[in-house]
């Protein structure tokens, strides 16, 4: 499961540089034996009082609980201490019992939802939700005051195989604690490549670790169509595959002649809906229009400005200003619009439906004729007010349902529809024109939040070479600093961090751009802004780079290598 102590020691030790380096000073760097049994709660709790002692943990604990609304976190608990630690706790409906872990739901309908407080005493562990997802996240709590260097048998082993099990001394804490923005999410691309069932469900988890609770998940772009259409089954025939792959950084060295892509039918998609929901994790679904749309006109060619020219999904990136993929306004792509959105409501029940609205290259309708009758005959003078259309007419059927829309922040631009959630990409000025006309956003800016972009300088591996998202820089974003005057702060719902994978064909070089900058996003959206510290945070990553090893993650060390080298 994972190695010795060794890696551990060794994080503790170039933290101590780092800390030093970042002009901590003797009185606040810790020995690594005292931060060995630190607290290292990530995202950073609003209040935390460490007290004295510690809970044993072993075989046979009992869990009680009384509420029903409680399922769903006695499971995530009893799951992953048998998963990572071979721990089987007994579980038990019931009132709280002496030795035992207890979990409550005590409804405060004025506390925010999320809130929570978690108390560790040498008798006995309580978790207090004021609703039910408070409960699981004091839960996520509880999971990081684990040992990750493991007494007894169990440590430096295979704990499903070891024959005794461990006795884990969860040291005693009390908390209170709630989220700071509702919306926390987390992105992932399968489009650019197409990850398993099973590994999604594990980027859930990763979400659920962090207390995030919504998954954005990109399902269509000019690559691939990754969701089932039985409504219309060209876009899985001919629209989900792409014919080879840019070898490469972009512009590329080339193309691959291998062929690549996949889809996920309407079961696996309902699979997945129903696993982050015991989570308490909102899938965001994205359909990508009016541009983004080459695998779209690959299947229907009719769709498109040029109806009569072959396309064939994109076998590279960037390329939407380039090369025609954008969808041509008229009645019969706004029924297979209608037709396909509804067949994504019909799977995903949340209340966000994300409809794209981005990196729409507007040439492709100025240089169409029968686009430019369609704008006169409905009173479009320009090419923005056709964005906007087709905005509106997607969120009409989006609305008809009871949902509700979110576009890429170039909808600022292209004029707002009623309703509409702005996600703000491209920086967060987005995000404050949008609230200034009264509208909710989203904070996803790029320098910020795109994780796909490297973390270090001289990485070739990531994309962007001329632009760096370190980690730090993660960190010290703030969606809302003095500066920012806007009249109404509680429309901004919170925000994402990105993970776009042109250059991510597999888990560990997805989940080296993913960590730990992920951890810094949870940060950032959960903790009081008095509550963040960027040397506190450096502090905590040691013990957050074994939790890394004990869920089987690859992770980036780079922020320890660069300050060592810096003090030497």
């Amino acid at each position: 499961m994972i190695g010795d102590c060794y890696i551990k020691y060794l994080c503790l030790t170039l933290c101590m540089v780092v800390c030093g380096a970042a002009g901590m000073g003797p009185d606040r760097v810790q020995s690594p034996d005292t931060m060995e049994n630190d607290v290292a709660i990530i995202p950073q709790p609003l209040e935390m009082k460490r007290t004295k002692g510690s809970f044993p943990l072993s075989d046979g604990v009992i869990v009680s609980y009384r509420d029903a609304g409680a399922e769903n976190s006695v499971a995530f608990l009893k799951n992953y201490l048998r998963q990572y630690y071979g721990l089987a706790l007994q579980e038990r409906r019931s009132a709280p019992h002496r030795s035992a872990i207890t979990l409550n739901i005590s409804e405060k309908p004025q506390a925010p939802k999320g809130a929570y407080e978690l108390k560790v005493s040498p008798e006995y562990i309580e978790i207090t939700g004021y609703n039910e997802e408070g409960l699981f996240y004091g839960v996520q709590s509880l999971l990081q005051l684990l040992p990750v260097c493991k007494s007894g048998a169990a440590a430096g082993g295979d704990t499903a195989s070891d024959a005794t099990a461990p006795v884990l001394q969860i040291p005693c804490v009390r908390l209170k604690d709630a989220p700071r923005f509702e919306y926390r999410g987390m992105h992932l691309d399968v489009v650019r490549h197409i990850f398993p069932v099973s590994y999604i469900k594990q980027y859930i988890d990763y979400i659920a670790l962090h207390k995030m609770n919504y998954f954005h998940w990109h399902l269509t772009d000019d690559q691939g169509w990754r969701m089932e259409s039985r409504s219309h089954p060209r876009l899985n025939e001919l629209g989900a595959y792409r014919e080879g792959t840019i070898i490469g950084l972009f512009p590329g060295k080339g193309i691959d002649s291998t062929r690549y892509g996949g889809f996920y039918t309407i079961e696996q998609m309902k699979e997945i809906v129903d696993y982050a929901a015991r989570r308490y994790i909102t899938v965001v679904p994205e359909i990508d229009v009016p541009g983004h749309c080459m695998a779209v006109l690959a299947a229907y060619p009719e769709f498109g400005t040029e109806p009569d020219k072959p396309v064939k999904p994109a076998v590279t990136w960037g390329i939407y200003n380039r090369q025609n993929n954008v969808l041509a306004p008229g009645e019969k792509v706004f029924r297979f619009l209608e037709d396909v959105f509804n067949e994504l409501m019909d799977v995903f029940p949340g209340e966000y439906i994300h409809i794209g609205a981005d990196e729409c290259a507007h040439r492709w309708w100025e240089e169409s004729a029968a686009t430019q009758r369609f704008m006169e005959e409905h009173g479009l003078k320009d090419t923005k007010q056709l964005q906007e259309y087709f905005a509106r007419r997607v969120s009409d059927v989006v609305t008809a349902r009871g949902r509700t829309v979110i576009g890429w922040d170039e909808m600022v631009d292209n004029g707002l529809v009623d309703g509409a959630v702005v996600m703000s990409w491209r920086n967060e000025k987005g995000a404050y024109r949008a609230m200034k006309q009264g509208h909710r956003a989203i904070m996803a800016p790029a320098a910020y939040s795109y994780l796909n972009i490297k973390q270090k300088e001289k990485e070739d591996t990531l994309c962007h070479k001329s632009r760096t998202v370190s980690l730090e820089k993660v960190y010290g974003f703030e969606p809302l600093p003095d500066s920012i005057s806007v009249a109404d702060p509680s429309l901004l719902m919170g925000g994402e961090g990105c993970m776009w994978t042109e250059y991510f064909p597999h888990k560990e070089r997805l989940e080296y751009g993913l960590f730990p900058r992920m951890s810094a996003i949870a940060e950032v959206y959960w903790s009081d802004r008095k509550a963040r510290d960027w040397h506190r945070f450096l502090q905590k990553l040691p013990s957050q780079f074994a939790r890394y090893d004990l869920w089987g993650a690859n992770y980036c060390t780079w922020i320890f290598e660069e300050k060592r080298s810096d003090s030497q």
